[in-house]
């Protein structure tokens, strides 16, 4: 009788839209891999229709869910996320005991994702972590550092951030540079076809439908939540540089981090006293349709990391406002500017002038799904970690 082969039990969990983008390479290659048993775990802001509700997008697409987790608090402010993260570590220590898995996939910095890696730590399953290693603004930096002491394998998405990693006292054969996984959808897309976005505008979102067959920009301008008394400042300023310029623009609605709610109250603010502009605002796209969107924009506008990662990759100009994207490694696509609604029209406009850049691979070349995948099927875990120096 041959020997049996026992899958590997890779859970992964999906908290935001973002998360699925950068996910989405390793679900495919779980689900061609027969020594894979994959569990998804849906939660957070991807459950919630405020956000887009994620969740219904991955059954759609046939994504099995293993389980959906409610841990927000409603509010949106520093009393609430921390109230969220810690009932983030109640509901996934439930849900790990159920699923049983061999490792869990932590994604980034965002706040519930240091309860999931916690979690996972104290229960004694290896963790592992993508996207770590790197600088940014925001309690962002000092969540990912701390996910980074937690996990067991580490994939960031450049040799400078495996470099910091290794700096930060974790093992060297611990680290592997794999590339950002967001990229890897981007590089299996037809990013030429605009029509399913021109044809969402009819039944999602709200405002002005924009005609994308002409020059438009995106913006997306998270809360920074060491500013939280300042977010809705912060965006008014953009919003009246946006409406000043006349140029139409897809805006995309905020995260559910802590400050969001400001950034909410201005749109709704702006879009009362100005309903004929020429804005059209979404909760959230699906990256199948994001990625075409910001590929054939002039600008992307704001603080989101996809104006650093996959506005790079793929050679889309980006004003970037603020300080959420502080010390992030940066290609020359970007821009950096202040919450000045002048200085952010200046910068737009420079942008437009320059035109597109050259695409930069230094975030990886669309193969990071994969290349995960590999190296955790064979990879052998430690629970017991120790640091270097």
């Amino acid at each position: 009788m041959g020997a049996i082969t026992l899958k590997i039990k890779l859970c992964l969990v999906i908290t935001t839209r973002g998360n699925y983008a950068k996910v989405k390479s390793i679900i495919q290659a779980a689900q061609n891999d027969p020594d894979v048993e994959l569990q998804i775990i849906v939660g957070g802001g991807a459950i919630l229709a405020k956000y887009g509700n994620i969740a219904d997008s991955l059954i759609n697409l046939g994504v099995k869910v293993d389980r959906r987790i409610h841990f927000l608090v409603e509010g949106e402010t520093p009393v609430t996320m921390a109230k969220s993260a810690g009932l983030a570590v109640s509901e996934f220590t439930t849900a790990f005991e159920n699923l049983n898995p061999d490792i869990v996939m932590v994604i980034a910095d965002r706040f519930e994702c240091l309860s999931i890696a916690m979690t996972a730590s104290y229960m004694n399953i290896p963790v592992a972590h993508m996207e770590g290693g790197e600088v940014s603004g925001s309690i962002d930096e000092s969540i990912r550092h701390a996910i980074t002491k937690l996990a067991h394998v580490h994939f960031p998405a450049t040799q400078e951030a495996a470099d910091r990693i290794v700096r930060m006292g974790e093992a060297p054969e611990t680290v592997f540079p794999v590339g950002a996984s967001s990229l890897d959808v981007i590089a299996s897309l037809d990013l030429d076809n605009l029509k399913p976005v021109v044809d969402l505008q009819e039944s999602a979102g709200v405002g002005t439908k924009v005609d994308i067959s002409q020059p438009y920009l995106v913006v997306i301008q998270h809360p920074v939540t060491t500013e939280y008394s300042k977010n809705l400042e912060h965006v008014n300023q953009t919003l009246s540089a946006i409406s000043e310029l006349g140029m139409g623009a897809i805006w995309i609605w905020p995260n559910m981090d802590a400050g969001s709610d400001g950034i909410s109250k201005g749109i709704r603010i702006f879009r009362e006293k100005n309903s004929s502009a020429a804005i059209h605002f979404f909760k959230s796209l699906p990256i199948e349709l994001y990625a075409p969107l910001l590929k054939n924009a002039q600008v992307i506008v704001g603080n989101s990391s996809s104006g650093i990662r996959e506005a790079a990759f793929m050679g889309t100009p980006c004003v970037n406002i603020g300080s959420r994207q502080s010390g992030r490694d940066r290609s020359n696509n970007i821009l950096d500017v202040g919450y000045d609604k002048n200085a952010i029209k200046d910068a737009i406009k420079a942008q437009l002038a320059h035109g597109r850049y050259e695409p930069n691979h230094m975030w990886g070349d669309g193969k990071a799904g994969g290349k995960m995948l590999a190296i955790l099927k064979d990879y052998d875990f430690t629970i017991q970690k120790r640091i270097t120096y």
